[in-house]
């Protein structure tokens, strides 16, 4: 027989056991690195945009996917991947090795933060090749990580504003996209966007480079038909694709070669995710900003 004191304990097992089930079905198995609260240190601003945005997790599933299938509508970025990872055998190690770069940067030191970015502009090194235009790529090119970084920080910024759990002002998305410019910088991007209009003019202005390559059809697909395996998990994971692609202009969608869905499809979609981004949240409970004191 239970005692009260079991009985009393019992719902935060649950909520720890569905914790680590969430954080595993999308990659997250180790630890988040330590975090650093400490202004005069922190790589990002502790009371920071970013910190609010990137410690959603359930709306960064969202625009995480958006920015996948945003990303590899360039050629060249599209052909590192296809070229240099194992994305199709280990999903979610790839997402595990993004997810741990974001941590680094959003909610470490300085210093961490830094040796975070060389060990991933290390890794770039090597990822270089000549793409299906017969022009080479170099995963360095400050040209092709600024597209990265837009397609990231777009997506990331769309998905928090869709379902994040507080809403965003202009003024607090024009510092989100201040805040990601100093890492863009620091990973190498050149005059990195600023504010949020500046962000939406640098995705236009790749336009002329984008197009669906033949690499780029197999990550749509794998990415789309999903890699999991539970029932239930293959539910969330396809209204997760749903509505990642929702964030998506619809240019982008056209040339995705993915249909945009009719208004009320969409609103029913909005809903139903927005219901599921609750739940999550109350098992996978959102990182809020340190209040400067």
């Amino acid at each position: 027989m239970l005692s009260v004191t079991n009985w009393r304990e019992a719902p935060e097992r649950l909520r720890t056991r569905a914790n680590l089930n969430i954080r595993k079905a999308v990659g997250l198995t180790q630890d988040p690195p330590p975090r650093c609260d400490d202004p005069a240190t922190a790589y990002f601003p502790v009371a920071g945009v970013a910190r609010l945005v990137h410690g959603d997790l359930s709306s960064m599933m969202v625009g995480g996917l958006g920015s996948i299938f945003l990303q590899m509508l360039h050629p060249h970025a599209m052909a590192g991947v296809a070229q240099h990872s194992r994305y199709q055998h280990d999903p979610l190690g790839r997402l595990l090795q993004t997810a741990n770069f974001i941590g680094a940067t959003t909610y470490g030191s300085a210093p961490a933060a830094y040796a975070s970015i060389e060990r991933v502009l290390s890794v770039h090194q090597s990822v270089r090749g000549i793409a299906d235009d017969g022009v080479p790529y170099y995963a360095n090119d400050p040209h092709l990580l600024a597209w990265v970084h837009a397609a990231e920080t777009s997506m990331f910024l769309s998905g928090y504003q869709r379902y994040g759990k507080h809403r965003l002002s202009r003024s607090d998305a024009d510092a989100y996209v201040a805040e990601m410019a100093n890492l863009a910088s620091d990973l190498g991007v050149k005059d990195a966007p600023s504010t949020y209009a500046q962000l939406r003019a640098a995705l236009q202005a790749f336009r002329p480079e984008l197009r669906l390559c033949d690499e780029g059809v197999i990550a749509r697909d794998f990415v789309i038909d999903g890699f999991l395996e539970r029932p239930l998990q293959k539910l969330a994971y396809r209204l997760l694709i749903m509505s990642s692609l929702d964030l998506l202009e619809p240019w982008a969608l056209e040339m995705l070669d993915v249909p945009r869905r009719r208004a009320v499809q969409r609103t029913l979609i909005h809903g139903v995710t927005r219901a599921l981004c609750v739940v999550l949240r109350t098992f996978v409970p959102p990182t809020e900003p340190a209040t400067i004191k």
